[in-house]
């Protein structure tokens, strides 16, 4: 039988390394809050009509930080980890 290689590095434990875990941590807080402020500005009475669904924070705010953040998770995931 032939030995294997000694080329191969074993490698225990998670597949990113801590920063990356950090940084994508950051990017689900500003997920969160994306959806946090886009929440809300219903009316109580389904006969009455809300103009407050129509506000700045629900429509650009909002969906700039879900996409920021979306985007900030991308990258947290492809850095490449360094090496200790």
């Amino acid at each position: 039988m032939a030995k294997k290689s000694k080329e191969v590095k074993e490698t225990a434990g998670f597949a990113l390394g801590k920063e990356n875990y950090k940084l994508m941590a950051i990017g689900f807080a500003v997920i969160v809050i994306g959806f946090i402020l886009m929440a809300g500005g219903g009316s109580d009475d389904p006969n009455v009509f809300s103009e407050e669904i129509f506000s700045f924070r629900r429509i650009t705010l909002a969906p700039i930080l879900l996409l920021l953040g979306f985007g900030f998770e991308i990258y947290a995931i492809m850095k490449k980890p360094k090496d200790d």
